[in-house]
């Protein structure tokens, strides 16, 4: 009733249609305008009881002068307030992000707060979490494609063992110029992985082709392999580097977005590039020995077992 009484006052009720011949008029309902001037009008509203009196509201009711909001933002269901904040030059979206999380555990928020990110800083809590499991989801693609490939399983870890490098290149690449370690150079980082590979597969390729089907020696296999696929892998690196310079060193709307995509590249394969050419020849070989290794030792269990009389 207290509902019906203040919306047929201010609400602007709509109580009748008057039809003419060529229009139709709404009839409002509401109080007249020198009432809508002051709250203090809200004293003279009666309501209408069920037994037939007239109650003032100020009976049941008392109003008070108070600051609040024109407007209540939610989340869901939820009244929520945002505060936005940005980075000073040199500071990184983490160290923001820890800054914040000590500050509300620091200054012991009720149990009925709960807060929370969106974003930027939401995105960044998100590749967080699944980045562990997207670099690890990727390492064993790579490895279970390569192992069926080159039907070993020591030789793909020879190939995945030039990530590292590519890795420690692109960290030290965001470092030399101050860049964060952002959503999008971490994008860069998992695609070093498809990149820098390349590397390793066009020395090994070669090196597994020359010793099962020329009878070569694993020495003198990766060090040819070396000497003739030096140029291409020289090539496809510098191709690389120079289609991700503009990203790097370009200006304009978004250059913050894709420069650190472009310097982990650029970074990741420098300085594999670097290491991979010597790192890589080692690794084979050492490898090898273990595979060779391992083949004996299963050759003699295989050996015994058959020297072995039966058991009765």
């Amino acid at each position: 009733m207290i509902d019906a009484t203040l919306y047929d006052a201010f609400g602007q009720r709509q109580v009748s249609t008057m039809y003419s011949p060529l229009n139709q008029y709404h009839v409002v309902m509401e109080a007249a305008p020198e009432y809508l001037q002051n709250p203090l009008i809200l004293d003279q509203v009666y309501v209408h009881s069920p037994a037939g009196q007239q109650v003032p509201l100020s009976a049941i009711a008392q109003h008070v002068a108070i600051t609040a909001p024109l407007a209540v933002n939610h989340q869901g269901i939820f009244p929520a307030v945002t505060i936005s904040f940005n980075l000073q030059p040199g500071i990184a979206l983490g160290d923001a992000v820890d800054a914040i999380n000590a500050v509300a555990a620091k200054i012991g928020l009720p149990e009925t707060i709960h807060t929370g990110f969106s974003g930027t800083a939401q995105a960044y809590r998100d590749s967080l979490s699944s980045e562990l499991l997207l670099i690890t989801a990727a390492l064993v693609s790579v490895y279970l494609v390569l192992g069926i490939l080159y039907e070993s399983y020591i030789h793909p870890v020879t190939i995945l063992s030039t990530l590292p490098s590519a890795g420690l290149g692109a960290l030290l690449a965001l470092m030399l110029t101050r860049t964060a370690l952002t959503v999008i150079a971490i994008i860069g980082i998992v695609l070093l992985i498809g990149i820098v590979k390349k590397n390793a597969i066009l020395m090994i390729d070669f090196a597994l082709a020359a010793q099962r089907g020329e009878g070569k020696a694993a020495r003198d296999a990766i060090y040819e392999a070396c000497l003739l696929r030096f140029r291409p892998i020289l090539m496809t690196t510098v191709a690389a580097m120079l289609g991700a310079l503009p990203l790097a060193l370009g200006t304009g709307m978004g250059s913050e977005l894709r420069r650190p995509l472009g310097i982990t590249i650029i970074g990741g394969l420098a300085v594999s590039q670097l290491l991979t050419l010597y790192t890589t020849p080692v690794v084979y070989l050492y490898f090898d020995r273990l595979e060779n290794w391992w083949f004996r030792v299963r050759g003699t269990a295989a050996a015994e077992a058959t020297r072995r009389p039966p058991e009765t």
